[in-house]
């Protein structure tokens, strides 16, 4: 049979389980194993490679992420959070949409999970902004949006991921992606602040209450610092500054702020190996479908289609890729989406000769574009459903919204100095810089 055959085979299977409700990982082996059935490879085959998909020692973070994650949320310390988020920007214009914004671009920088920053911001500033008269659906299309932070800034799940399978910098993702990441933020503020909802005016904090959220929210605001911190100056690996946030969490921020809390550590360590699994199964079966793809050839055919259209011009092939994943993250969910197309990226950045930092942020951008966008939108779903609004809806009010997201992956293409900023003062090899030959300093190409 020939391979494009087998390769429509998969596709549509995948694509037609998938629409059928089943979960995602079980539809990509479903495709997997079937186009197996029409190769010379053995289904034991197929099988090695589901494990050797998650036999990565830097997939070894996520499970850290996500704990701290749990812990912060599970012992209630990131109300204090939104406590300092409301003294910062509640009086600004937009009210608890402002507050809602920040208190993601904080919590962001703890759980590295968009999914996790949508269950915290629904449960936290839902029902405020329910009672204040914001209309479901702008509220779970802003919660949605913000979410997506969570996913380009450290410690990114996403970043952890491409950085894994494409042998990227991680450090150099996590730092790259820090701008792309505050100008959604920044962007989602003045869209509130210009065109949301008017919400409650509150008088400016004083200077007595702001102190006192600072201080309230001094420990829990030290855990960002210590993963990036860490990160940046080299004392950690990303696996290992989840362990050190770990530890501070157990040892200082629960004793301190919630003591009681300590007898549900074993319940978070339970629940977040629960969400751990999913995530992991999702990359071994994306991981076996990706090769079989790659055997058949798929891989070599979809990057010589862009190169034919866009040649060797780096932002066109960019732009390109961008189209292909802002369709794909339409269908797929992101994890999957970057272990599949791995390969085309790889190709085309190599004949392009772009920075493989800058290509990987500029597609991490595009894929948490994808958790907003129909039909899929895992973030907007989810903030539809906690929040009970109809995701018809909730999609219409994030329309708009869209506009952020265009102009962050627009400037992230064409101004990669500005991207690349960090990762070169920092980690000046992580985006292939290389010591000046008889001097100090470095040279980047």
């Amino acid at each position: 049979m020939a391979n494009s055959l087998i390769l429509a085979i998969m596709t549509i299977l995948f694509l037609t389980l998938g629409y059928l409700g089943v979960p995602v990982a079980f539809a990509l082996i479903a495709g997997s194993l079937v186009g197996t059935l029409f190769t010379p490879i053995t289904l034991q085959s197929i099988i090695g490679q589901l494990f050797n998909g998650i036999d990565s020692e830097a997939l070894m973070a996520i499970p850290f992420f996500l704990l701290v994650g749990e812990l912060m949320t599970s012992a209630n310390v990131v109300i204090r959070i939104a406590e300092l988020s409301q003294a910062l920007v509640g009086h600004v214009r937009g009210g608890l949409a402002q507050v809602t914004t920040v208190f993601s671009m904080f919590f962001s920088g703890m759980s590295g999970s968009s999914s996790a920053d949508v269950a915290v911001l629904s449960r936290t500033m839902a029902g405020p902004m329910a009672r204040e008269g914001y209309s479901p659906a702008f509220v779970a299309a802003l919660i949605a949006a913000a979410s997506t932070i969570a996913a380009l800034v450290p410690p990114s799940i996403m970043a952890v991921v491409y950085g894994a399978i494409g042998n990227v910098s991680i450090a150099g993702l996590f730092l790259a992606g820090i701008v792309p990441g505050l100008m959604i933020g920044l962007g989602l503020m003045i869209y509130c602040y210009f065109f949301g909802p008017t919400g409650l005016r509150r008088p400016r904090a004083s200077f007595g209450i702001l102190l006192g959220a600072s201080r309230a929210a001094a420990l829990p605001m030290m855990i960002p610092m210590i993963l990036l911190g860490g990160i940046m100056s080299g004392w950690f690996t990303p696996t290992e500054a989840g362990v050190i946030a770990i530890v501070y969490i157990l040892f200082v921020v629960i004793p301190f702020l919630n003591p009681r809390h300590l007898r549900q550590v074993p319940r978070d360590f339970v629940l977040a190996g629960l969400i751990y699994s999913l995530p992991m199964i999702t990359i071994a079966a994306a991981s076996a479908f990706g090769w079989l793809l790659a055997y058949l050839r798929g891989p070599i055919v979809v990057a010589g289609w862009i190169e034919q259209f866009a040649g060797t011009d780096a932002h066109m092939i960019m732009f390109a890729l961008v189209l292909v994943f802002v369709i794909v993250g339409d269908f797929i969910e992101p994890v999957p989406a970057i272990i599949i197309f791995m390969p085309v990226v790889t190709q085309l950045t190599d004949a392009a000769s772009i920075n493989s930092v800058h290509m990987g942020v500029v597609l991490i951008v595009t894929l948490a574009f994808g958790l907003i966008t129909p039909p899929y939108g895992l973030a907007l779903l989810m903030a539809s459903k906690f929040i009970g609004a109809r995701f018809s809806a909730a999609l219409r009010a994030s329309l708009s919204i869209y506009v952020i997201f265009f102009a962050t992956i627009a400037f992230t293409i064409f101004y990669p100095n500005v991207v690349l900023w960090l990762p070169k003062q920092m980690f000046p090899e992580s985006v292939g810089c290389f010591h000046a030959p008889g001097g100090t300093g470095y040279i980047c190409p």
